[in-house]
């Protein structure tokens, strides 16, 4: 891995310093695209998974873990701090989501979810928040789903909305619990986003499901992140890019 090393600081960073970001779930899917985003954004990066491969990349760290295990997120913190001085951004990403009908959960499907969408989020934001109050600023945006506010009968999904509903809630709470510290506390809620991972005939019927009628990109969910990183008077906000499920189509 690579970086730059830099001083601990107590304010934001100086124009044409770059800013630094934690992202989870940064191996594939929406973290992967979000951590290349902000790093093509001039952003110092440090991201975490269980599976992500070693960086080479100049200002973009790696740390392999669980981040459903308070260690992980120590690391990751420590990390950051010695490589860049500072955090100015943690990206909440890592989730999972199980949709079944809802009596068809079993205790494991509880449990699992819970530690990713819940235990992780509290793990790496509790890990990040003292060291942002130091700074005196700090962002942190949380990925929940429109899910929690769209429910459909054709997908049901109760333990996401369950858990991701968690996030939507906390993060109004922390919004304010933080304002005065600073820390700005948003998330974005998104809707069916493509992975190109994955066989593009998996997603058939689902972009009727929003108005605008296609499918969401990645490319539009770090243009969400990059905006609300640039909205220094928004905070508490859940940005639905869901292209239009939550206004009620």
């Amino acid at each position: 891995m690579s970086a730059r090393t830099r001083s601990s600081g107590q304010h934001p960073p100086d124009e044409g310093t770059e800013r630094v970001a934690i992202v989870m779930g940064a191996s594939q899917g929406i973290g992967a695209a979000v951590a290349a985003g902000l790093h093509s954004s001039g952003y110092a990066v440090v991201g975490t998974s269980r599976s992500i491969e070693p960086s080479e990349i100049d200002n973009l760290l790696t740390v392999r873990g669980d981040i459903t295990k308070a260690e992980t997120a120590k690391r990751v913190v420590d990390a950051a701090m010695d490589a860049f001085g500072r955090i100015d951004c943690l990206i909440n990403d890592a989730g999972m989501s199980i949709q079944k009908p809802f009596t068809d959960y079993v205790a494991d499907d509880l449990d699992r979810i819970t530690a990713v969408n819940l235990v992780g989020f509290f793990h790496m934001t509790q890990g990040v928040v003292p060291q942002m109050i130091r700074q005196g600023v700090g962002h942190i945006v949380n990925i929940t789903t429109s899910i929690v506010d769209h429910p459909t009968a054709q997908r049901p999904a109760a333990l996401t909305s369950l858990t991701k509903g968690g996030l939507a809630a906390v993060t109004r709470s922390l919004a304010i619990e933080l304002a005065s510290q600073g820390i700005r506390v948003n998330a974005v809620a998104p809707g069916v986003i493509y992975n190109p991972s994955y066989d593009l005939a998996s997603y058939k019927g689902m972009a009727e499901e929003h108005p605008l009628g296609r499918l969401g990109q990645v490319s539009d969910i770090c243009e969400g992140i990059l905006y609300l990183e640039r909205a220094s008077f928004v905070t508490g906000e859940i940005l639905h890019i869901d292209g239009g499920q939550a206004a009620g189509g």
